[in-house]
């Protein structure tokens, strides 16, 4: 199942996708159709349902909290001159940098070196605290694309990485979450103008996701639509204003934004 946050008519709601928003002139068009309450339980399936090409999509959700994994492909850690460390480095990025399929990011003023870092996103479906590993993927409502958009000279002067992670439109989420994908090997890529900067898979983490969902659980507690983003392959790079990024994930889809000074 495919659960899309939508807008259409000055209204606001979820949704299930049928068909494929890309699927050429030659097949019938893709439709949402609005469900009855939120997806971290029992809905019901409406009545109202809308074409693609009338709706606009929105971040999945708006989670209470993103959390971030550091350094969980080896060969990023490499590129970057870092060693992989033996825990995750769990860190966070504020709600409020939040974004839709087709939103703006915008580079701030601050930093002359913004990059892309495609990322699988984990979309928690219940709650959950100390969760053990076995069963931390009960906790899962399904996956998305992300993109941990970073100012990378920010990074390296702050020593810490609140600043360079945080600012506004600096986490892209979407286009929707895909219920029924298995995460543990997904191809994941990074285009930047169509040109491809990064490509991986998921099974390449040094860390699963089951193991960040218990490590993280064991910190704090976890909400329904909270997401943990799962770190980045190697090719991370520049983006600049006038840019079309795309991060696409075999099995969900692809979230596209431009990027805007």
């Amino acid at each position: 199942m495919r659960i899309a946050r939508f807008s259409v008519a000055d209204q606001i709601a979820f949704g299930v996708i049928d068909g494929e928003p890309d699927a050429g002139p030659d097949r019938p068009p893709a439709h949402v159709t609005a469900i009855v309450g939120h997806p971290f339980g029992e809905f019901e399936i409406s009545t109202a349902r809308f074409p693609m090409t009338e709706v606009r999509l929105l971040a999945p959700i708006v989670p209470s909290k993103v959390l971030a994994i550091g350094r969980n492909y080896r060969e990023h850690a490499a590129e970057l001159g870092n060693q992989v460390p033996d825990d995750p480095i769990l860190f966070m990025k504020p709600s409020t940098s939040v974004i839709g399929p087709g939103d703006a990011i915008m580079l701030p003023a601050l930093s002359e070196r913004v990059d892309h870092e495609a990322e699988l996103a984990v979309v928690i479906g219940r709650l959950v605290r100390e969760i053990p590993i076995e069963r931390a993927l009960e906790a899962v409502l399904g996956y998305t694309c992300a993109n941990d958009v970073t100012a990378r000279d920010l990074q390296r002067s702050d020593g810490q990485w609140t600043r360079a992670k945080g600012f506004d439109t600096f986490c892209p989420l979407g286009p929707w979450i895909s219920t029924d994908v298995d995460g543990s090997d997904l191809p994941i890529e990074c285009r930047v103008n169509g040109v491809v900067r990064q490509s991986g898979r998921t099974s390449e983490m040094v860390h699963g996701i089951a193991e960040l969902i218990a490590y993280a659980s064991a910190v704090m507690t976890l909400i329904p639509g909270d997401v943990i983003l799962t770190g980045t392959p190697a090719g991370v790079g520049p983006i600049v204003s006038g840019d079309e990024v795309e991060v696409s994930i075999e099995g969900i889809g692809t979230l596209a934004n431009r990027v805007s000074a």
